[in-house]
């Protein structure tokens, strides 16, 4: 057959995506598809890359980001789009903007500023409010080009606040007329292009005036009403994220919702210090569940989720000390010079912090504070904590990070993992990440602005479980890149794409695999109003492809978008 290719992509090594064994091929692009995968194909393209020596996998599909608010006001869905991402999710956890009236409009910034930690100014200077219904919103996305394609689903928060107002806000039960409108909006969601449904039953989510999410107690009735507006619509995914306290009791209320709605589900986890062993009880409900046909599974990640400490960030072990309270509000400079002060630096080390014991155990346990390094080591063995360095140097573990944050003119940085990590190593995270009934998440892409930067794991799933880990087993290449693009895109309806065969969405990554890099974490200050965020790069990335167009070269973006919003579930290709 005759074939025009747009693009050709010559001579890599192709991980299809399927979990096949890595082979040798050209890839042939017309448009948005892949037209051809052959040992050698023979017309040229309008443009051409020279993929002899690199690794040619799929784009990536992110299925757990919070983006909702970056991309009403940018075309770059960065960090994600700079880690072989080409699709995101977002709308996870709840927490979202439409549906919105203005009069809710503070509230839904609080939450987001709140659960995700991004800033309220930059929220209320970026947010353009072209929408109140979530169709109007998916019309705003639509409207607008990206660098990725970006899709998003219904979040409860602002549906329950939309149809119930302060009663909603207040965690009041839903009544029977709430109920069947919110069945009503979501089987409206879904057919104007929501993907699926998301909501939150964990504590940790907070609004930043202190108050729960409004999804937080919310009744078995309402949520199988908003599960039965999925099926009404016949479509549509569900996410949860909760804290699983009656974790029996509430499997089997996630179990019932799956049962009646016939909507797949996917719920989030991970190791947690104060019940190391509870994940293995989780998955053995999720086998239970799976063996049963219940289309559910679980989202997983492949390194610690860990907190960034730092004096450009939200927090480090001295924020809570009374002498640091006097300068904190100082630039970062003035600050630094205070720091270097032999009696400001006598005082930090000597005075007792005021804080509470949840915020001293996540900045001050330096049994469980590392030092991150560039290129970034996410698996370090407990004598590199601080407390192990202290012990072996004979100096107190707050000497040790007072001097890191001082680094680089104060722009040092420690490493607390905080979930994944209760053994000391990833043997945790590499069983529930092989897991039959998982698949790869919770990167929280455009959260977490000042505290936390994951989203670079589809980076480090290659980098270091297929090529660099050292203490324990590594994990196929091919396995590593169907999990992140194939199984990832499955999970959440979108089967067009995550494979390398002609039909398929033209979405791929062209990578220089032997010298693919995770570079630190470094604070940025690109938001509205110069708000702060973490971003992390990587080197090794030669191509990203988005529906057939080259959108980055090295890392450096080509100014082309042809990333779009996403209408729901994809068709399979032929």
């Amino acid at each position: 057959m005759a074939i025009d290719p747009t693009l050709v992509i010559r001579g890599g090594t192709v991980v299809d995506g399927t979990g096949a064994a890595p082979f040798e091929a050209d890839i042939a692009i017309a448009g948005d598809r892949i037209v051809a995968v052959e040992s050698r194909i023979a017309a040229r393209g309008t443009e051409e890359i020279d993929a002899r020596g690199m690794v040619v996998a799929p784009g990536f599909v992110d299925i757990h980001t919070h983006y909702d608010g970056q991309v009403t006001w940018t075309g770059e869905v960065t960090p994600s789009s700079l880690h072989g991402v080409t699709t995101v999710v977002m709308g996870n956890c709840g927490v979202g903007f439409a549906p919105c009236r203005p009069a809710e409009h503070e509230l839904l910034i609080k939450l987001m500023e709140g659960v995700e930690d991004i800033p309220e100014p930059v929220l209320t200077a970026g947010l353009p409010w072209n929408w109140e219904s979530f169709g109007d919103y998916m019309n705003a996305l639509a409207a607008r080009r990206y660098d990725i394609d970006v899709a998003t689903q219904l979040p409860h928060a602002a549906l329950r606040v939309y149809v119930m107002g302060e009663r909603g806000a207040d965690r009041e039960p839903a009544t029977q007329a709430d109920r069947a409108e919110m069945r009503r909006l979501a089987a409206e969601a879904m057919q104007a292009g929501a993907l699926g449904f998301a909501t939150s039953r964990t504590i940790n989510h907070r609004a930043s005036d202190g108050r729960h999410i409004p999804t937080l107690t919310a009744e078995e009735a309402e949520l199988t009403e908003i599960a039965l507006g999925l099926k009404d619509a016949g479509k549509g995914v569900m996410q949860v994220v909760s804290d699983l306290r009656d974790l029996e009791g509430e499997f089997a209320m996630l179990c019932r919702m799956v049962e009646a709605s016939g909507r797949p589900l996917s719920v989030s986890l991970a190791q947690n210090d104060r019940s190391p062993q509870r994940w293995r009880k989780t998955l053995d409900l999720l086998e239970r569940a799976t063996a049963r046909g219940l289309p559910i599974k679980a989202q997983v990640c492949g390194r610690p989720v860990g907190l960034l400490l730092g004096l450009e960030l939200s927090r480090n072990p001295f924020v809570s000390h009374p002498t640091y309270k006097k300068f904190a509000h100082l630039p970062l400079a003035e600050r630094v010079a205070a720091m270097r002060k032999p009696e400001i630096r006598a005082a930090l080390l000597t005075e007792e912090p005021d804080a509470s014991a949840d915020m001293l155990a996540r900045t001050t346990n330096y049994a469980k504070i590392f030092r991150l390094g560039d290129p970034p080591d996410y698996e370090q063995p407990p004598e590199q904590s601080l407390a192990g360095i202290a012990a072996r140097t004979g100096r107190r573990p707050e000497e040790i990070a007072y001097d890191a944050l001082l680094e680089r003119e104060g722009r040092g940085q420690l490493y607390v993992p905080f979930l994944n990590y209760s053994d000391g190593d990833l043997e945790a995270a590499r069983a529930m990440l092989t897991h039959r009934d998982t698949i790869p998440g919770l990167g929280d892409g455009g959260a977490h602005c000042g505290i936390i930067c994951d989203a670079s794991f589809t980076t480090h799933l290659l980098t270091h479980w297929a090529r660099d880990r050292k203490r324990g087993p590594k994990l196929p290449l091919e396995w590593v890149v169907a999990a992140q693009a194939r199984r990832t895109a499955a999970a959440v309806g979108l089967d067009d794409r995550g494979v390398l065969m002609p039909g398929w969405k033209a979405d791929l990554n062209v990578i220089d695999f032997d010298r693919l890099t995770l570079r630190a974490p470094e604070v940025t200050y690109d938001l509205p109003t110069g708000g702060r965020r973490l971003m992390q790069r990587a080197e090794g990335y030669v191509a990203a492809v988005v529906s057939g167009a080259v959108t980055y070269r090295d890392g450096a973006a080509t100014g082309t978008r042809p990333g779009r919003v996403v209408r729901g579930a994809q068709a399979a290709s032929a």
